[in-house]
């Protein structure tokens, strides 16, 4: 598959160009992905897709990464309906490709999140296994996606959807939810610890010490000034973990140091481990995300979308202030929505990459991203969910507190909007703010470059002339395929011919996007240049990519320059196939 550059179109985005900021590509996904690679791999921390569930009602046709003309013919029948007896074979054949890149693109510590139904979930399952490993399934998540049944379907009415969430190594940690209010009334801070309200679990393992003997050693009490070891039992931790317990004044003794064993501080701030099912009232439902762009885009803008909320929940377990998410099956845009909201929202400097294939990329995925940030026409009720707690017995018996919440926030919050609505619906408490808009929404802020895919990179037409990338493009597929990194395009200097560098190495690229001047002798590597390049750091090899050379490999090694020359039509016929 050959590269294609990526194309800034400044007309359709918001700000200055910036291929290293938020970024909207219109293009087929494989292309796309492919055309990241020399700027984004092992960087994306964050994937969201919601790619076609494959349900038989749905038309879908995706390019695939493969060349031989009757399996090419086999993939492009359009559409894929539910009589298409191969539509399953299909469908992986469209994923797998996909997958492997998005692996490429994806950091270290940075997870996968897809969303399918009961059509595709088990066969994607199969294909993340094989692509990311056995150990790296995170979870499967079952999202509440409506919580009413409908009444059209013909056997069971589904009400959920999956979250796949795999990761690319250990390296990543899901962040915590926060703690319900509910169970914030357990805590408490007795001996005033300035990590806040906390409560105790046991130290004690429910396994014997012959069971766990590397979980056995002893813990001294500092009311004491003795050590302790349970009788029969192991601790829950091992000697590292202790330690650092201690280190953070985790273990707790009772007030006068009473308890014969220790008991570990659990802090409320420390939030609580995520779970694998998500309640329409945590993560959003189909008809407030079908609601929402309604209010942006209109009537029937798009048909199948994600609510913002379910995005967020995914943006607050899986990035930093400072991540980049990369949603490569982009539709409405609601992922550039999400990430925008969690920028206003904690003022952190998330960046988004969507890709669209479709037509609509630049009159809805985009437009939508546009009104968003720069606010848009409209008149009616903007609603923001301030409050949603599930009614039981407890609630009911501490009706107080609940009232004295609901009127916290009425002060809290009651000067941002027109009305604060309370209402019960589904055994749910419901506290939203009302906001009545006569002319215009707020945007959130922010800016976007949108960017086509430009002409393959192929070496006859290279060599011809009648295609010649931009320094940038041409170098950052270079940079990639040289060091299998992502070029940053801070460190370019286009004027010196200089890339960037890797730990081991400093890469250069005499190029300009000018057939004369290639064929001419300013584009060669000579023995003058070689020896500046050397000159900004001899301890490093410097490979230089050029279209021709007047010094030898062999001068070069016995002046002792460490510049390696790579002849540029070949570099170019290693990438057209790579």
């Amino acid at each position: 598959m050959p590269f294609r550059p990526l194309v800034p179109h400044p007309e359709k985005g918001i700000g200055p160009v910036a291929l290293d900021g938020n970024l909207i590509i219109h293009g087929d996904n494989l292309h796309a992905l492919k055309a990241l690679l020399p700027l984004y791999a092992g960087k994306v921390d964050c994937i969201f897709i919601d790619p076609p569930y494959n349900t038989g009602n749905e038309g879908w046709c995706y390019n695939d990464n493969v060349n031989a003309p009757m399996i090419k013919e086999w993939l492009e029948s359009n559409p894929i309906g539910i009589e298409d007896g191969l539509r399953h074979d299909k469908w992986c054949a469209m994923m797998w490709p996909r997958l492997r890149l998005l692996h490429e693109l994806l950091a270290e510590d940075g997870s996968i999140w897809i969303t399918l139904d009961d059509n595709e979930a088990a066969r994607a399952t199969m294909m993340l296994l094989e692509i990311f490993g056995e150990g790296c399934h995170e979870a499967t998540i079952a999202w509440e996606k409506r919580f009413t049944r409908s009444n059209n379907a013909t056997r069971f009415s589904s009400s959920k959807d999956y979250l796949i969430v795999f990761r690319k190594s250990e390296a990543f940690k899901p962040g915590k939810e926060p703690r319900s209010e509910e169970s914030q009334e357990t805590y408490d801070n007795p001996d005033n610890d300035p990590n806040g309200p906390w409560i105790s679990v046991s130290y004690v393992n429910p396994a014997s010490k012959a069971d766990r003997p590397n979980l056995v050693y002893p813990i001294r009490n500092p009311h004491t000034g003795k050590d302790v070891e349970h009788e029969t039992n192991a601790w829950k931790f091992e000697p590292k973990t202790h330690r650092k317990h201690l280190e953070e004044n985790r273990l707790w003794w009772g007030k006068t140091g009473e308890l014969t064993y220790p008991r570990l501080k659990v802090y409320m701030s420390d939030g609580m481990v995520p779970i694998d099912l998500w309640q329409h009232g945590f993560a959003g439902t189909t008809d407030q995300a079908f609601k929402q762009l309604e209010q942006i885009m209109g009537r029937g803008a798009f048909e199948t979308i994600k609510p913002t909320k379910l995005i967020q929940r995914v943006i607050e377990l899986a990035t930093k202030p400072n991540s980049i998410i990369l949603d490569s099956f982009a539709g409405s845009g609601t992922t550039a929505h999400a990430v925008l909201e969690a920028n206003k929202r904690d003022g952190g400097n998330r960046r988004f990459i969507l890709v669209e294939m479709e037509d609509y990329a630049d009159r809805l995925t985009a437009e939508r991203v546009r009104r968003v940030i720069n606010g848009y026409d409209f008149k009616g009720t903007q609603k923001t969910e301030l409050l949603r707690e599930r009614l039981n017995w407890r609630s009911i018996n501490n009706a107080a507190d609940l009232v004295h919440k609901v009127e916290a926030i009425e002060n809290l919050h009651g000067h941002e909007y027109d009305r604060i609505k309370k209402e019960v619906k589904d055994g749910e408490l419901i506290v939203t703010g009302e906001k009545m808009v006569a002319e215009r929404a707020e945007g959130l802020g922010g800016a976007f470059t949108y960017c086509t895919l430009g002409d393959p990179v192929e070496l006859d037409k290279v060599l011809s002339g009648e295609t010649l990338p931009p320094y940038a493009g041409l170098g950052a597929a270079l940079f990639h395929m040289a060091t299998n990194h992502a070029l940053d395009p801070a460190t370019v200097r286009e004027d010196d011919f200089y890339l960037g560098a890797t730990e081991g190495q400093h890469v250069w690229l005499i190029y300009k996007p000018d057939l004369d001047w290639l064929k001419s002798p300013e584009a060669a590597l000579t023995l003058a240049r070689a020896k500046a390049f050397a000159a900004s750091d001899p301890d490093k090899r410097h490979l230089v990519f050029a279209p021709a050379r007047f010094v030898s490999q062999k001068m070069l090694a016995e002046q002792n320059i460490p510049v390696e020359f790579v002849p540029l039509p070949f570099a170019l016929y290693r990438i057209d196939r790579s």
